[in-house]
């Protein structure tokens, strides 16, 4: 099974949140997600500035086999991007929960961090997926 760090929230499209405090969190896309696309090859990623809702389409992680949007877990303004990922997406390949964030967003509702699942649960959602 894929690894699941037990300091982050998951969503079951497959992103995962880090809380940073201040109402800030930082987002990106889990190492399940990342092995189900296989190498990825481009990264499109929102806009500092720009006001995303929770479930809405946010950005795109593209492999050789696919490409695939990424999810908002929260509703939020993006306050930083990670632009690395321009000229190395597989950066998330290789480290999907640390050098391979996606985006950091300042939450209009902090609360709402606890809508989302822990790692247990995440990590048994992604399991009865694969079955």
């Amino acid at each position: 099974m894929s690894d699941t760090p037990a300091n982050l929230k998951y969503t079951k499209t497959h992103e995962w949140v880090r809380d940073d405090g201040d109402g800030l969190v930082t987002i990106g896309i889990t190492d399940h997600a990342q092995e189900l696309l296989g190498d990825l090859v481009f990264v499109e990623l929102p806009e500092v500035g720009a006001e995303l809702e929770e479930g809405g389409e946010c950005a795109v992680v593209e492999s050789v086999k696919a490409a695939s949007d990424v999810y908002c877990p929260l509703a939020g303004e993006v306050a930083a991007i990670n632009e690395e990922l321009v000229d190395a997406p597989e950066t998330i390949n290789e480290d999907p929960y640390g050098k391979g964030w996606l985006f950091q967003l300042k939450l209009v509702d902090p609360g709402a961090l606890d809508e989302l699942m822990d790692a247990e649960a995440y990590a048994d959602y992604a399991e009865s997926e694969e079955h």
